[in-house]
């Protein structure tokens, strides 16, 4: 197997391969299983002339004389199409040396848009809110995609070089002080990435090689060539990357975009394989390290251990939780929230994780997924939201909960939410009922790109019955800045309240060991769909919601009569609690 040196490139595909290094360039050798490395007297003597810079460089592919940026670039500083700069990732003088990691069970989850979250856009920016985080009970900061794409503003899911952070957003020296000041204040670091498909713009890795599977697609394009002719090298591309995340980075967890998009039949499925080598460095690093997965199959495979079968996954999104709370609260019950709209479907996911655990799926027209064995699936390996990227992105207009919702139906999803038996994970500005949409934005140069995208989004939402008029044009640049969050809400009105609420919440999940209890078994719940009320219990607590817009008596279980957060909620007598509409009260049994 070929040693890799510095500027070593898997390139199978060309027969002859040069670098292109500062203003020099550079033949390159070719070893048996494609790998191409510098003439190494050459290279050392252009190093030399660099003395010790960072270097633009590229590679030269055949008799093509458009330099193409390195595969494994780590820096992008004039774009995807451009040359690669060099970055040494050992420069960072870490300060986190005391930071052992964090597990992902009884966590929070903060999800957050860079672009977005705050005026500046970027890396150093957002560090400065970190304070903000740990104030309502954040454990882990989830990035969305930070990896290069063409552009200046995207959600992140078009990027094309996967080792490069975005240039807009710092660079990757911004994204190190980002994890390092992270650490400081106790808080993890969950990074997005997407691994199912690459950008439409900006992506020359088929020029190198078979990077890309030719009889396989998916919803965003040509899959990846996971289990075809040379598909050892591209699987490593994607393991490396991960691998780099946690190392040279020092993040505690991947986000794993739409796994279900995956297409692998080989005997040990990339998650497999990837689970592996990551529990190796977690042991070599001596941290924990956290794969979370986005996936719509509905099977606890992924995240039931290696030995037991399973891919060894840590965790997935849930997005049952998602659509059953949505439902109960909107009262939207078309495309794939038409399962979702009552008590039962709420009652059996906080049961049993999944809804459709095998049931059949009005919005897919089969059956759809398998059960959860409770006996051996903890709870927290779940994720769940009211609100996410998704789940407001991709409505027409990007809409948030606040904008349809009021403040009782806004305190009972976070209640839910952050008091539920799963882990919970919150959307940037959730927290204050930001009035802010959260729009989809592009920023693609080609015009006929971006005409696509617009057509294309449009056309995604007949099968949802959404107006198709409210659908904004991603690449105007006032979608993008209509997206950013408006951090002056917070002090003001109702904002100022629901964040006072969600910081309640999170003194009474760190001080109650029941609402971080990993066990499915011990949850209880009753419900009445015709008053409308539901209640949830673990332990000597319990959660007692109104989703009716009218008064209605819960009967509480015996000894849960101290309140110990209530919104509208009285005490009548000792077995009951009189909640006008849409509110909810905590209690717990009296000591």
């Amino acid at each position: 197997m070929t040693v890799h040196t510095p500027f070593s490139v898997w390139a199978p595909t060309p027969t002859t391969v040069r670098l292109s290094l500062a203003d020099d360039t550079l033949p390159m050798l070719r070893a048996a299983d494609g790998w191409w490395t510098p003439e190494p007297d050459a290279l050392h003597a252009a190093l030399e002339r660099a003395e010790g810079r960072p270097v633009d460089y590229g590679y030269l592919l055949d008799d093509d004389p458009t330099m193409l940026p390195d595969p494994r670039s780590r820096r992008q500083p004039s774009g995807v199409h451009e040359r690669s700069r060099s970055f040494d990732p050992g420069e960072f003088a870490w300060s986190d040396a005391a930071w052992t990691g964090r597990q992902l069970a009884g966590g929070v989850i903060y999800e957050l848009h860079i672009g977005t979250f705050t005026r500046e856009g970027t890396l150093d920016a957002a560090a400065g809110r970190l304070d903000h985080l740990k104030s309502i009970g954040v454990d882990f900061v989830e990035l969305l995609p930070v990896n290069a794409f063409n552009g200046t503003h995207n959600w992140g899911y078009d990027g094309v070089l996967w080792y490069a952070v975005h240039e807009p957003y710092g660079g990757p020296a911004a994204y190190q002080r980002f994890v390092d000041a992270c650490h400081a204040v106790g808080l993890g670091v969950v990074q997005d990435v997407v691994y199912n498909h690459l950008g439409p713009s900006g992506n020359y890795l088929p020029r190198f090689g078979p990077y890309l599977h030719p009889a396989s697609a998916n919803t965003w394009g040509a899959s990846l060539n996971l289990d075809g002719d040379q598909s050892d090298p591209v699987r490593r591309y994607i393991i490396d990357n991960a691998l780099a995340w946690f190392r040279d980075y020092h993040v505690d967890a991947l986000r794993l975009d739409a796994v279900h998009a995956l297409v692998d039949h080989r005997a040990t499925h990339l998650l497999e394989q990837l689970a592996q080598d990551v529990a190796v460095l977690s042991a070599e690093l001596g941290r924990p390290l956290t794969l979370i997965a986005e996936s719509d199959l509905n099977d606890p495979r992924l995240i039931t251990p290696r030995d037991a079968g399973g891919y060894g996954l840590d965790a997935q999104w849930s997005d049952d939780f998602h659509h059953a709370l949505h439902s109960n609260l909107t009262g939207e019950a078309n495309g794939y929230y038409t399962d979702f709209h009552s008590l039962e479907a709420l009652d059996k996911v906080l049961q049993r994780g999944f809804f459709h655990d095998g049931s059949f799926s009005s919005f897919r027209g089969r059956n759809h997924g398998r059960p959860i064995d409770p006996d051996r699936m903890p709870t927290w390996r779940l994720v769940v939201c009211s609100q996410n990227h998704d789940q407001i992105g991709n409505r027409a207009a990007g809409d948030r909960l606040s904008a349809q919702l009021d403040a009782g139906q806004l305190g009972i999803a976070a209640v839910l939410v952050m008091l539920g038996p799963f882990t919970p994970m919150l959307f940037m500005g959730e927290e204050w009922a930001a009035s802010t949409p959260w729009q989809f934005f592009t920023s693609h140069p080609e015009p006929e790109l971006g005409e696509a995208t617009a057509k294309g989004r449009i056309a995604e939402f007949a099968r949802m019955g959404w107006d198709e008029s409210t659908v904004p044009n991603p690449q105007d640049p006032a979608t993008f800045d209509r997206s950013k969050l408006r951090w002056e809400e917070r002090e003001q009105g109702e904002h100022a309240r629901l964040l006072a609420l969600y910081r309640q919440l999170a003194e009474l999940r760190a001080a109650h060991p029941e609402f971080r209890d990993p066990r499915f078994r011990d949850i209880r719940t009753r419900f009445d769909a015709a008053a409308g009320w539901f209640l949830l219990g673990r332990g000597a607590v319990s959660i007692a919601v109104n989703f009716s817009d009218q008064p209605t008596r819960v009967p509480l279980e015996a000894g849960h009569r101290m309140l110990l957060l209530a919104a509208d909620a009285v005490m009548l007598d000792r077995d009951a609690v009189l909640l006008p509409g849409h509110a909810f009260a905590v209690l717990a049994t009296r000591r």
